[in-house]
């Protein structure tokens, strides 16, 4: 009797265990449905699964291709559940218009997201917000433009920066190379004369070491392992991951940035600044006891390490991408050289004054940023008020994906978007026509700080190599146009050959 007593008792023991695990599972089910369940006049997106939301509805590999063919299905207008946030897509040129421009003041905000609050802790340019954000943006703007910042002033440091790269690139006498570090060392040095005050010489070995980590740091800050960190923070801070290691690396970079700072106290003179940093701790100095002045020493290592990687990053992918579609179209590239010859010639250097009569280089540089797509997605924003775009409501604090793949191959906006066509920036008359859907530097409030520097790089670098060298595959191979996806979107590694021009090898 006792024996069935105890089996009958395991037995209830048993399923009362069942039951209160079945319980449990169902009210959090429910639970997560009430909590996040859409909004009323909230856009419309793929069905989310529970707890995790839609971070299996997205390929992290290819991020800006699928949140593209949601459009196909859900509209310019949709929403993603990742975790327990709600995030909305915008895509096309109108909508992204209305809401980055007309509808600026409410989206210049950047949501507060657990990654980059660990890595940067809301200091600098680029995630911070409000008055922080406001007088940052400023004074960087302003200091940028004193020391020559899309200015012709600058001209000259960039054209000898690719003095140096162009001769390294000659020395190879036309044998394959991967253009990928030298052409990150060529842009980066101009950013560093601002900021730093000097340039690196190519071999050093410091600089090498920060460039190279650049590319995997923001590959993973648009992965998977980013949304994982985001949407469980307390479990992703616990786990081992590459989240971890991309943490690792800007600490060792602001640890960089520190070791300038402390160098540069060491003969800083107030009424003789040599750039950024010593402006900084000028502005430092005069604001004290200021209670509205955010300017610190933490804030200027954030600062400088956002203006180093914008300042850098997007310029090199671009050229890179630049090499491998003049191999790709050698007819392009015939075109491009012969006009530049024309124009410049062999005896000088190129000139920002040239650019008006250089119509079709103009227009290969824009097709090569729009089809290059370097930054896919642009950066998230925050909603600061509730919002009406298109039949839909979005309230305050839903971050907000402006999706520039679909800006750039807009298909009401561009002619066959997919093919690479420089004519379509030229009017009948052969004249340059810029086109109002080209944003690769995005809009609005937080259209990109360096968009002007960006901008005067990209033609003088671009210019100067077509005006030297002739860009083509190694033998046997054809150019592959397969990209890395990141922050940043950048061809895979390649191989190009660069054969200097006859009266230049002369």
């Amino acid at each position: 009797m006792d024996l069935v007593s105890s089996v009958f008792g395991s037995i209830a023991h048993w399923v009362n265990i069942q039951s209160l695990l079945f319980f449990t599972v169902l009210f959090l089910l429910i639970a997560d449905y009430v909590k996040t369940r859409r909004p009323s006049s909230f856009p419309p997106g793929p069905w989310a699964l529970p707890f995790v939301g839609n971070i299996f509805t997205v390929d992290f590999n290819r991020t800006h291709e699928t949140l593209t063919q949601l459009a196909e299905t859900y509209g310019d207008v949709y929403s993603l559940r990742m975790g327990q946030t709600w995030m909305v897509v915008l895509n096309g040129f109108q909508i992204v218009k209305e809401a980055l421009v007309t509808q600026g003041d409410s989206l210049a905000d950047r949501p507060i997201l657990p990654l980059q609050v660990d890595m940067f802790r809301n200091l600098g340019l680029v995630f911070s917000n409000g008055h922080l954000w406001k007088q940052q943006r400023r004074f960087s703007l302003s200091t940028l433009r004193y020391f020559g910042a899309g200015r012709k002033s600058l001209e000259h440091a960039i054209l000898d920066e690719f003095t140096y790269s162009g001769k390294n690139i000659a020395d190879l006498k036309g044998k394959p190379f991967n253009p990928n570090l030298i052409i990150s060392k060529t842009v980066s040095n101009i950013i560093c004369s601002l900021v730093f005050g000097h340039r690196f010489e190519y071999e050093d070995e410091w600089f090498i070491e920060l460039i190279k980590r650049f590319d995997s740091a923001l590959q993973i800050e648009a992965s998977i392992w980013a949304q994982l960190y985001n949407s469980f923070p307390l479990l992703m801070r616990r786990l081992p991951g590459p989240h971890h290691t991309v943490q690792q690396f800007w600490g060792e970079l602001r640890d960089m940035i520190r070791s300038e700072l402390i160098e540069h106290k060491k003969d800083w003179n107030p009424a003789e600044p040599r750039d950024y940093i010593d402006c900084y701790l000028t502005e430092i100095q005069t604001r004290k006891g200021d209670a509205e002045s955010t300017f610190d020493e933490e804030n200027l290592v954030m600062c400088t390490l956002h203006l180093f990687v914008a300042g850098s990053e997007t310029t090199s992918t671009t050229l890179r991408w630049a090499f491998l579609y003049m191999a790709k179209y050698p007819e392009i590239q015939e075109k491009v050289q012969a006009e530049i010859d024309r124009v410049i010639g062999q005896s000088r250097q190129p000139s920002m004054m040239d650019r008006a009569n250089l119509p079709y280089t103009d227009a290969v540089i824009h097709e090569i940023q729009r089809i290059g797509n370097v930054v896919p997605l642009s950066l998230r924003h925050s909603t600061t008020r509730n919002i009406q775009l298109g039949d839909y409501t979005i309230p305050k604090g839903v971050v907000i994906i402006p999706n520039l793949t679909s800006v750039l191959f807009d298909k009401r906006e561009w002619e066959t978007p997919y093919t690479f066509n420089p004519g379509r920036f030229l009017n009948e008359e052969g004249k340059f026509v810029k086109r109002a859907a080209f944003i690769p530097f995005s809009a609005g409030k937080r259209v990109c700080l360096g968009e002007n520097l960006a901008r005067m790089e990209i033609f003088l670098f671009f210019t100067s190599f077509m005006q030297w060298f002739t860009f083509s595959m190694p033998a046997g191979m054809k150019p592959v146009l397969d990209y890395c996806f990141g922050v940043t979107l950048a061809p895979t590694p390649y191989e190009i050959c660069a054969t200097l021009g006859l009266v230049l090898a002369l």
